[in-house]
């Protein structure tokens, strides 16, 4: 087999290969949303049984012979790192059994469910079997594909590939320390910010939910808004779902977790057609995914200019809701709230809701903290970072879906993809000289642009840190983040 017919026949393959995993988040899609919760078991054996048929796929022994015959020097760019991410994907698939690979995606199916009813009735004893069962079954997978090496490693690889813990903790470590001072100041400052009151309907948030999705590039053609307990966003290219929810008592709840949703759709509905069912027609890793969910959110959306744009749109929906003036409004969006919920909380408080998460998720792969002890920890850690203490379980170690489906190693990414929509922020902020006044009236047009020209277009073509340092010329570091919340609260809080 000469190297033009190999590389025809990976493609061919891996076609197969994408659109099963794409199926596979249909379910996932459908499972958080509408699907009946009778049907649960059913459901877990499905994806049981898709991983299996997904699983040998991916594993399949004629890939190794594929790749053998492919000659590095006749590929395109695009052709070359198509073969990168099959070589990547396969050597690590094919450490793992088959056995446990199946198992693993039906433990996590029926974990969902029961996280569900824990969360729902506060009661951590009830989940704490099954998180301990999938904890386990993913340690066995780490261990697989690290050959004695770093377990929480192994798994960081599925969602930031490259990114290694030691790197990961120093940047989330050093971030952690600047902003516990910054947010102890702003609570020390005596700046009183005044707290969104009164009734919200839901029919007219989602009105605004929808216009702010196409605002901020949403493709409708393409896509739908659903609602979910904890929104999220599945899918690729010419279907790309997003899901929010709404408290009639607090709008920003759904119109932020819409923003935040669209970045994650934007980027995926805006990665080059032509990548089509390949390794490159997707995100290319969750730390940059998130940094295009994070830029869309925080530095546009709760900028000064856009929420000015959006209090003059509540009003004019809401009539007066006890907010004056844009600057207070602005203020009022961006308030350091005490609260418990990591999808809830402002700019400075978000990235300690992650380093929390991160250190706990590591201490438990590595062993050094039993899922029996894991309420207490979360407890303990909270009150220590946040200066109260956690009131009940769905706000704490309950509130989150992650660990249920398992995974581990998923967390940080938040946390990086924030820093790098901070180094992202710089740049766009000097190639885009018209952004604010382009957000004061609710336009994000040239900004999309510029993050589909420098992030959306390329999927998977670039290695992740590649993927950004192209987009803002060097290698990215917190500092521009750090730069960013210090002169944002420092102005709201008067420091």
């Amino acid at each position: 087999m000469n190297s033009k017919s190999a590389y025809a026949a990976l493609s061919e393959h891996f076609r197969d290969v994408v659109a099963l995993g794409q199926i596979s988040g249909l379910l996932g899609w459908d499972q958080e949303t509408i699907m009946p919760s009778g049907a649960a078991a059913q459901r877990a054996e499905w994806m049981s049984t898709l991983e299996k048929v997904g699983h040998a796929q991916r594993t399949d022994p004629r890939i190794a012979d594929w790749l053998d015959a492919v000659n590095p020097d006749a590929l395109t760019q695009a052709e070359a790192a198509n073969v990168r991410l099959i070589t990547n994907q396969f050597e690590r698939q094919s450490k793992v059994p088959s056995a446990l690979a199946t198992q693993i995606a039906r433990v996590t199916s029926q974990a969902q469910g029961i996280w569900a009813k824990a969360r729902e009735a506060n009661d951590f004893s009830a989940f704490q079997d099954v998180l301990t069962e999938v904890l386990d079954l993913r340690r066995q997978e780490a261990a697989a594909l690290a050959d004695g090496g770093n377990l929480y490693d192994a798994l960081l690889e599925d969602y930031e590939p490259g990114m290694q813990e030691p790197e990961l903790a120093a940047l989330l470590g050093g971030l952690r320390d600047g902003l516990v001072g910054l947010r102890e100041k702003a609570v020390n400052s005596g700046t009183e910010i005044p707290m969104l009151s009164g009734s919200f309907s839901r029919d007219q948030q989602t009105m605004i939910a929808r216009e702010l999705a196409t605002a901020f590039g949403y493709d409708w053609k393409r896509g739908r808004l659903d609602f979910s307990v904890h929104p999220f966003s599945s899918g690729s290219f010419n279907d790309v779902r997003i899901t929010t929810r709404v408290s009639e008592e607090d709008p920003f709840n759904c119109f932020y977790s819409t923003i935040h949703e669209v970045g994650h759709a934007a980027y995926e509905q805006g990665i080059d057609q032509s990548y089509g069912l390949s390794m490159l027609g997707r995100g290319v890793s969750m730390g940059v995914h998130e940094s295009q969910s994070r830029i869309l959110e925080n530095q546009l959306g709760r900028s000064r200019a856009f929420t000015g744009y959006l209090f003059r749109r509540m009003r004019n929906v809401f009539g007066d809701f006890g907010i004056d003036d844009e600057d207070t409004f602005y203020s009022v969006v961006n308030r350091m709230n005490r609260g418990y919920i990591r999808t809830e909380a402002d700019e400075v408080q978000y990235n300690l809701h992650v380093s929390l998460r991160f250190d706990l998720e590591r201490q438990m792969i590595s062993g050094d903290l039993e899922v029996a002890d894991l309420e207490s920890a979360w407890n303990e850690r909270f009150e220590a970072d946040f200066g109260y203490p956690v009131d009940k379980p769905s706000n704490g170690v309950l509130q989150d879906v992650h660990w249920s489906v398992g995974l581990f190693g998923y967390f940080p990414t938040y946390s990086l993809g924030n820093i790098y929509a901070g180094e992202l922020y710089g740049k766009l902020s000097v190639e885009v000289p018209n952004l604010h006044d382009d957000l004061g009236q609710g336009k994000t047009q040239d900004a999309l642009a510029w993050l589909g020209q420098n992030i959306h277009q390329h999927g998977s073509l670039y290695e992740p840190r590649d993927t950004i340092k192209r987009a803002v010329g060097h290698a990215p570091t917190a500092a521009p983040l750090l730069a960013y919340l210090n002169k944002k609260f420092s102005n709201i809080y008067g420091l």
